[in-house]
């Protein structure tokens, strides 16, 4: 029975199944009558009577990352091949709303990322979320220039 003390929450005695009818939990210990689930060993966590469980039902997910960012990202060579293909303008400024427009970027993108590999010949000027440190020093030393939004 229960102890009346100020810990009388935590002193709570285990109620003892299959003790005779007068416990309440004689006889059939709870579990109602006959059925899978009066038996004992029985699982059926997942189990929703033939129907396709929900964990087939919803797709998988893996590792990739619910929230991830989609960042754009741009090597200097893939900027100085669309110049040289006249698809991107040397007077204009490069963003990502110029890129997605021209549909050279991917329109999800939220972020746009300048990477310095390949070399670039003309002076253009670019407004980007992120930059490697080589794309910068590249850009610089032709004349160029980056702005990082913050």
């Amino acid at each position: 029975m229960i102890k009346l003390n100020n810990r009388s929450k935590i002193n709570k005695t285990k109620i003892r199944v299959g003790r005779g009818i007068g416990s309440g939990k004689g006889k059939t210990s709870g579990r109602g009558v006959k059925g899978q689930k009066s038996r004992s060993g029985v699982a059926i966590k997942s189990f929703e009577g033939g129907q396709m469980p929900l964990y087939r039902r919803l797709p998988k997910r893996g590792f990739n990352p619910v929230n991830k960012k989609n960042i754009a990202i741009l090597n200097l060579d893939k900027i100085q091949s669309y110049i040289d293909k006249k698809s991107i303008k040397t007077s204009d400024i490069v963003n990502s709303e110029l890129l997605k427009k021209l549909k050279l970027i991917n329109k999800n993108s939220i972020k746009l990322k300048i990477l310095g590999t390949g070399d670039i010949k003309d002076k253009v000027n670019i407004e980007a979320d992120l930059a490697s440190k080589s794309a910068v020093t590249k850009l610089e030393k032709i004349g160029g220039s980056i702005q990082l939004k913050k």
